[in-house]
């Protein structure tokens, strides 16, 4: 299955017959599909009637500078800021990660969009492309965090996503742009980067998204297309049974599979359940990738949003604007300085 990227703030023609291939499960929107909420609403009610089946539609709206939708939305901090408050109180902090995560979600929701790819669990270890998108370098602290977001994504009435399976912070390489190579083994990616994730997976995560960097002490190929990382780790070893999602395929360190349809290919061989075409000028390639291959787009149907309140609603819910008012107290942790700044905003899936 594929979720696709589309061009703009309406659908074209063209994109409209996208929708309609039996191998399209659902759309992922970026900054270049925002307008207003009027607008971004009209476009999701728009792919839903183009499509003869269920569409899950997704956004990354993780907070800082990873915020696709930002005008008419609450201006979410960056998730590093609650390291520092942890440090001083923990309970505090994770509360209030924990109301970062269902003020996020119900923005979310009542736009009429199902998932936002989030939460980011990788560990604050120097990576370019995560740097203060991450709660914190300390693995325990980090899957404290991950067991509070998943309950307030939940409370919300949203799946939740951990990324970037088995853990991405450790590495310098950005992979929107390069190749990234762990070299350490998988015990220690068993004490340091999954902790987290076998927290997140315990609290009832939805969904995982793979990350694009090589484990060569793990598994030949980057962890996406990897049936190690997939099938016997995270599915056998690690007990996960909700939905796979790669990350990007139109990004440089995808590009190891070969072209568009021997990436596709690969990662669903591997055992990703949905592949992500986030690039409009790939989508027609990775469709006809799957021609003749079965596809099960009913299979996301548990990631579907549930119980949204609608614009109105949640502006009548006294927890949205305490909300609001609570995330002005999460320190603002400025971005590494070795942080890719910006590049991620508009195009590429985080």
């Amino acid at each position: 299955m594929l979720q696709i990227g589309v061009s703009g703030h309406e659908l074209t023609a063209r994109e409209r017959d996208w929708l309609r291939h039996d191998a399209c499960a659902g759309v992922v929107l970026f900054a270049r599909n925002f307008a207003s909420k009027a607008q971004v609403a009209e476009l999701t009610q728009s792919i839903r009637e183009a499509a003869p089946r269920p569409q899950l539609i997704a956004v990354d709206q993780e907070g800082g500078r990873v915020q696709r939708f930002r005008e008419g939305y609450s201006a979410l901090p960056p998730l590093s800021g609650f390291d520092q408050l942890y440090r001083r109180d923990a309970d505090v902090a994770l509360a209030l990660a924990r109301e970062h995560a269902w003020l996020m979600a119900s923005e979310i929701r009542a736009t009429g969009i199902d998932i936002s790819f989030a939460p980011v669990i990788d560990l604050e270890r120097g990576n370019r492309a995560i740097g203060n998108r991450a709660f914190s370098p300390d693995p325990q602290v980090v899957a404290a965090f991950a067991r509070a977001y998943v309950g307030g994504m939940h409370e919300a009435g949203m799946a939740a996503t951990l990324k970037h399976f088995p853990g991405h912070g450790s590495v310098p390489e950005d992979t929107h742009f390069d190749a990234a190579v762990d070299d350490r083994s998988l015990d220690e990616m068993r004490a340091n980067d999954l902790v987290p994730f076998v927290a997140g997976i315990a609290a009832g995560a939805d969904a995982v998204m793979m990350a694009h960097v090589t484990y060569p002490q793990v598994a030949p190929e980057p962890a996406g297309y990897s049936p190690r990382w997939i099938g016997e780790i995270l599915r056998d070893e690690m007990k996960f049974r909700g939905v796979v999602f790669s990350d990007d395929i139109g990004m440089a360190a995808a590009h190891s599979a070969g072209g568009t349809k021997a990436r596709v290919e690969a990662h669903l061989d591997a055992g990703c359940d949905v592949v992500l075409v986030c690039h409009p000028q790939m989508v027609e390639d990775a469709l006809r990738a799957l021609e003749g291959r079965k596809s099960n787009t009913m299979a996301l149907a548990g990631l579907i949003g549930r119980g949204a309140l609608g614009w109105d609603g949640l502006l009548a819910d006294a927890r949205y604007e305490q909300a609001q008012s609570r995330m002005g107290t999460v320190p603002i942790a400025t971005q590494d300085a070795g942080a890719t700044s910006g590049a991620i905003n508009v195009g590429d899936v985080a």
